[in-house]
């Protein structure tokens, strides 16, 4: 599935009558009429922009400009969210089963044994200042959150090339050796050593 129009969907069901019909007024000069009074959702309105090429996935200034005008700052953020994370770019296979419930296994170890050394772990995984910052801002007080949110974020920009091993390695390039061993130990329990 294509994340943008996942993401476009998602704006779609969150979006009132009467936001809707602000929408279609804030078109009017891009969309003609007719095609305007036949929009009944969200959805319908995207699927003109996208004919229009006024939006796409790597275009998205026009759609961040109306989701700005309803004052959804909530919509905006996550459209933001979704540039900086490069969606668009991240790849498209995911790890296989074996290699899920190792990563799966893995992080729970992980955030359940790193305190404070968590951001040094994450820097050394590739995920940026940025990215860490905005999921500190979303869990604020929860430091436990942070780090396993980092680290699902390190795994979904990833995708099929993020490895239990690459954990592994960054905890020891951290000089954090006993909770490596220690994920290593729970790998080996649950029968989900590397094949």
């Amino acid at each position: 599935m294509d994340p943008f129009l996942a993401l476009l969907h998602s704006f779609s069901c969150s979006f009132t009558d009467k936001e809707l019909s602000s929408l279609k007024f804030l078109c009017r000069g891009k969309i003609g009429k007719r095609k305007l009074e036949s929009t009944q959702s969200g959805n319908d309105l995207f699927v003109c922009l996208l004919e229009q090429k006024l939006i796409a996935s790597d275009k998205v200034d026009f759609l961040e400009f109306l989701l700005k005008q309803l004052k959804r700052e909530d919509l905006v953020s996550q459209l933001q969210q979704f540039v900086a994370d490069g969606e668009v770019n991240a790849p498209e296979e995911q790890p296989d089963a074996h290699e899920k419930r190792r990563l799966k296994a893995a992080i729970e170890v992980v955030c359940d044994n790193v305190g404070k050394d968590w951001k040094r772990v994450v820097r050394k995984l590739g995920v940026s200042e940025v990215k860490m910052e905005r999921i500190i801002a979303a869990n604020p007080c929860n430091l436990h959150e942070q780090f396993t949110q980092s680290l699902l974020e390190w795994q979904r920009w990833k995708g099929g090339d993020a490895k239990a091993s690459d954990l592994i390695k960054a905890l020891r390039d951290c000089h954090l050796n006993l909770v490596a061993d220690t994920v290593e130990q729970k790998l080996k329990e649950l029968n989900l050593e590397t094949r």
